[in-house]
């Protein structure tokens, strides 16, 4: 039975894509951008949150941890050994915390159980709209799974909509587009150096994934850039990245800033935050859209 990886579904979402939508939030991302807010979704299978702010170090989770992978850190407070963690059937320190600091981050579900999440709302959908949208992590990192989710709210009239960085194979795209409305599509670094330093991977099959699309279906993207001080608003990345919008034939760019509100979860799984910087203030948001648009124009 084919099953994917959801870390989450939200209701009555509304900053990703038209009307009101359901936003469902699949788990797996090849990306380790440095300003992630959502460490949750880095890794590909289910795994322990420890909220180290509910916490009340009474160890009772060790006590009950079949594998032994629970212990007291420098700090006082348990220390999770993840690999051993990752090997345990039961996560009896889950029922055994009196105060709900450990949860499973990640569930397996079906295309259909998925779907039928999705339809609980359609009454919203067709007043306002709206439909569903797929996120992640990167969503087309479970393509048999994403693919099956989107024929299925397709097959029950549900708008489709897919927020990707475009990190995959042709062959994948090839099989997801005629399933998706719209594409929300991020775009970070023109420079595929500065890609991977901040990222972690190269940006050659994310530009290669939207000449794709802009050559096939170009009404379905919509470009998104994160901006990012000292990373994304670079002039000179914001030059370059007009340049290979243009010789593509595409245009306009929503300019978000990124924030830091996720920082505080890396701890949760065990990991150190990223070294990333303060976020920007909105006359810096505003510049860089400014700068964009006159680029665009001017071309």
């Amino acid at each position: 039975m084919l099953t994917g990886v959801v870390f989450d579904i939200q209701p009555f979402a509304v900053h990703d894509g038209p009307g009101i939508r359901t936003q469902v939030f699949l788990k797996g991302c090849p990306l380790r951008c440095a300003w992630c807010c959502n460490p949750e979704s880095h890794a590909a299978a289910p795994e322990l949150r420890h909220h180290r702010a509910r916490c009340h170090t009474c160890f009772q989770c060790a006590a009950a941890c079949p594998s032994h992978a629970i212990e007291q850190g420098a700090d006082g407070l348990p220390r999770i050994d993840r690999r051993a963690c990752a090997q345990c059937a039961t996560h009896a320190c889950i029922d055994a915390c009196p105060n709900d600091a450990l949860a499973m981050c990640g569930t397996r579900m079906t295309p259909d159980e998925v779907v039928a999440a999705v339809l609980k709302d359609a009454a919203f959908y067709r007043n306002s709209g709206g439909g569903v949208t797929f996120s992640g992590g990167e969503p087309l990192a479970q393509p048999a799974f994403l693919e099956a989710c989107l024929r299925g709210c397709r097959e029950a009239g549900i708008a489709t909509a897919v927020s990707t960085t475009g990190y995959t194979t042709p062959e994948v795209l090839d099989a997801i587009e005629p399933l998706v409305d719209l594409f929300l599509f991020d775009l970070k670094l023109a420079d595929t150096a500065q890609h991977a330093f901040w990222t972690g991977v190269g940006n050659e099959p994310v530009f290669r994934s939207l000449a794709t699309l802009a050559s096939r279906c170009p009404e379905k993207l919509v470009l998104r850039l994160p901006l990012v001080p000292g990373a994304t608003d670079a002039p000179q990345n914001l030059a370059t990245l007009v340049d290979r919008l243009t010789e593509l034939g595409l245009g306009a760019v929503q300019v978000a800033p990124y924030h830091g509100l996720g920082a505080d979860k890396y701890a949760d799984f065990g990991r150190a935050p990223p070294m990333s910087p303060p976020p920007p203030d909105a006359p810096a948001v505003r510049a860089a859209t400014v700068a964009l648009r006159r680029r665009i124009d001017a071309r």
